[in-house]
């Protein structure tokens, strides 16, 4: 007679997932219910312990106190580590015995399908191709090579697409038509719709809200795009802006866009506004992609997560390029899957449009291609005949060729400016502008170890797009990230997924455009080259969530589970929103109006001086070391051609006006302030008194010497 196994022998079969067991555990504990009759022992099998939620929870709840020892100021390592070991091993425990779900993996499609390519087509947009190279010199977009450029694009796409993608297009026109001739829309009220509204509500609430004020201040980063703006608006469109060591262009025309559409003018609620909208259009695709892995539950997780957290917040509304490295990320991750698992060539043509619209953005997706091979890499790894292998290098073909059409622009310009065009990388990760600290290889590893942690320890020390020395996550999300991490690392064990891999490899190589600054390793980490890495992140975090969501449902009875999971998550997601409105509305916007000069306070005041005198041109900020960029002032007051600064050497200049003056000076700055009471008997200094503690400036007024009546 076979002996009846014990608990620990059933433990020990769930947690070592790696190894088959002819033992039977036909629910032996569960049954076992004494004192019930026999005919009543069947109908309480859900009594068992795993029926307790809390066994679903307790592993979150250790990361959670495991990163609160983590958190600054008053840190504990030590513990918070060993919280973490706990809740790691607790993790295994719980996915193997059923308390954590891991998510079900998205099949690949078996289809084999041949490349179709229209190679009459395929010739005419390679002799476009060649023509707009030829005519792109100059570093000048004009009516002929913008035309001769989109037709050779247009061609590779009719090329590449499909036969059935035209018919599909003309009956979408056909089917948009008939419903505008009639149109009819039907609505009704689900749980599912009432939850989406409402997350769509808050994460449009974190995107928008107080956007005038949020962050508060330019810095002088965002009078360099300002003025790349004016430039294209005075008709200068260039392919790459070499102002403050070169820009890709994408930003400088899309804020021209919207400051026409808007009304906003040259201004930092344009730039805000263009990052803001290039966010929002991130969060559709990683929306897009949990809906591939996970379903529409796992979709609205990762809107929740990453539409509140405090980084990709401050990337969108920071108004400098950040946000456009992972506007580039997502798409074409969420094409590559998709296109991957269902082997559809449509989606490696709209990968490469993705990629090459990315490259013309933001200096660290120049990583993204790595990232484009490396997915191909693991997928073809994991293929199992040479007939697919074959077929996914054709795919990478696509991809490759349309990006680069698209890129042409920029090529032409590096290939003319190699220099320029690759001075901010060169000067990272070689010694053009420094020598290297230490070793390479010391210095990489290091650096690595920085940004792979900056998750739970340390963002970087960079104010203007971060809270220094805090971790890039909330205590919530990093827990959950923790576990996300888990669930994917167990679940590539036991299904050999391919996705799961690479949304884990995904992570470091969309840290490398940080993680390589080898000459300037403080500069490592930071949230604004690592940002393309929040795409990943933030699903990792959403099916950490799912996961812990699904094990409650498991865990309790059938009519609880829905109620019970549903307080469960709302507590959690409260948890992080609360978390998250701190850290970006209350702790960054402090740190902020503290670091950044009161720019927009002096603004004010030159354009109310203007509005009275009728010129702004007798308005002066007395220039003083490391205080405000007196460009930002004239941006400010809506003068963008006009900068106010001046000098102690040149005040004798402004005697031959007879207008009014103005000048603003450092409050320190007394010599500067007695220069102007000798040269000015007549003027009165008055004491500017700002809201921000530490911003007062000094205001010096000389009256009119003259009647300025026509």
């Amino acid at each position: 007679m076979m002996e009846e196994p014990s608990v620990w022998d059933y433990v020990k079969a769930k947690v070592q997932f790696w190894k088959k067991t002819d033992i039977d555990f036909s629910f032996q504990e569960v049954s076992e219910v004494s004192g019930l009759p026999e005919g009543e022992k069947e109908s309480h099998k859900g009594i068992a312990i795993s029926s307790l939620p809390w066994l679903s929870l307790l592993p979150f709840v250790v990361l959670l106190v495991g990163q609160f020892f983590l958190e600054p100021p008053d840190r504990l390592p030590l513990l918070g580590g060993v919280f973490y070991f706990i809740g790691g091993v607790l993790i295994v425990f719980a996915v193997r015995l059923g308390f954590l779900k891991v998510p079900v993996v998205l099949q690949d499609s078996e289809r084999m399908e041949k490349v179709e390519i229209r190679w009459n087509w395929l010739v005419v947009a390679g002799i476009g191709m060649v023509i707009s190279f030829v005519l792109f010199g100059g570093n000048r977009f004009n009516t002929l090579n913008l035309f001769t450029w989109i037709f050779a694009i247009v061609s590779l796409l009719i090329a590449l697409f499909p036969q059935n993608t035209f018919p599909k297009i003309f009956l979408w026109f056909k089917t948009a038509r008939k419903w505008m001739r009639s149109p009819e829309i039907n609505l009704s009220v689900t749980f599912w719709g009432v939850v989406l509204v409402l997350t769509l509500l808050l994460v449009g609430y974190f995107r928008f809200a107080s956007l005038n004020q949020f962050p508060a201040e330019m810095v002088s980063d965002h009078a360099e795009k300002l003025y790349d703006v004016r430039d294209v608006l005075n008709g200068q469109y260039k392919i790459f802006f070499e102002r403050n060591t070169g820009r890709e262009a994408f930003q400088f025309y899309w804020t021209a866009l919207i400051a026409q559409v808007f009304h906003t003018g040259i201004s930092f609620m344009s730039l805000k506004i263009g990052t803001v909208l290039v966010g929002l259009i991130t969060l559709y695709y990683m929306a897009r992609l949990g809906n591939l892995l996970g379903g529409k539950w796992l979709a609205l997780f990762v809107l929740i997560f990453a539409g509140v957290a405090y980084w990709p917040n401050i990337i969108s509304r920071i108004g400098l390029r950040f946000p456009l490295y992972p506007f580039c990320v997502a798409p074409v991750m969420y094409y590559l899957i998709r296109g991957l698992k269902m082997r559809n060539q449509y989606d490696f043509i709209w990968a490469g449009i993705a990629l090459g619209i990315g490259l013309h953005g933001y200096t660290s997706s120049r990583i993204v291609p790595f990232l484009v091979v490396l997915a191909f890499f693991i997928y073809t790894f994991h293929l199992h005949t040479k007939m697919e292998r074959i077929q996914s290098i054709y795919w990478l073909a696509i991809v490759g060729v349309v990006s680069f059409f698209i890129f042409l622009p920029l090529f032409r310009y590096a290939l003319e400016n190699p220099g320029m065009f690759a001075y901010r990388a060169l000067t990272r990760v070689g010694d053009a502008e420094r020598a290297l600290p230490g070793p390479v290889f010391a210095v990489f590893t290091n650096n690595l170890w920085r940004a792979l942690t900056m998750f739970f320890w340390s963002n970087g020390n960079v104010w203007v797009h971060s809270i220094p020395d805090r971790p890039a996550l909330d205590p919530v999300s990093a827990a959950l990230f923790f576990t996300g991490i888990l669930i994917l690392f167990i679940r590539y064990v036991q299904k050999r997924d391919w996705v799961d891999l690479f949304l884990l490899l995904s992570i470091p190589v969309l840290l490398m455009p940080s993680v390589l600054s080898l000459a300037f390793p403080d500069e490592n980490p930071n949230l604004n080259r690592t940002a393309g890495a929040y795409v990943p992140v933030f699903l990792i975090v959403a099916i950490g969530f799912d996961s812990l969501i699904k094990g409650v449902l498991g865990a309790l009875s059938e009519k609880s589970a829905i109620r019970g999971a549903s307080i469960i998550g709302a507590i959690i997601i409260l948890m992080t929103t609360t978390f998250n409105y701190e850290l970006f509305f209350i702790q960054y916007d402090r740190l902020y109006r503290q670091s950044a000069w009161n720019t927009s306070e002096m603004g004010q005041i030159m354009q109310g001086f203007a509005r009275i005198t009728g010129s702004p041109d007798t308005v002066y900020v007395v220039g003083y070391p490391y205080w405000v960029d007196t460009r930002l002032v004239g941006i400010n007051a809506g003068f963008v051609e006009r900068n106010p600064e001046i000098f102690r050497d040149r005040f004798s200049e402004t005697l031959s006006d007879p207008r009014a003056k103005l000048f603003m000076l450092n409050p320190v700055d007394i010599e500067s302030l007695e220069a102007l009471r000798n040269l000015y008997p007549q003027g009165k200094a008055s004491w500017y008194d700002s809201p921000v503690e530490g911003k007062d400036f000094v205001l010096f007024m000389v009256p009119a010497v003259q009647d300025q009546l026509p």
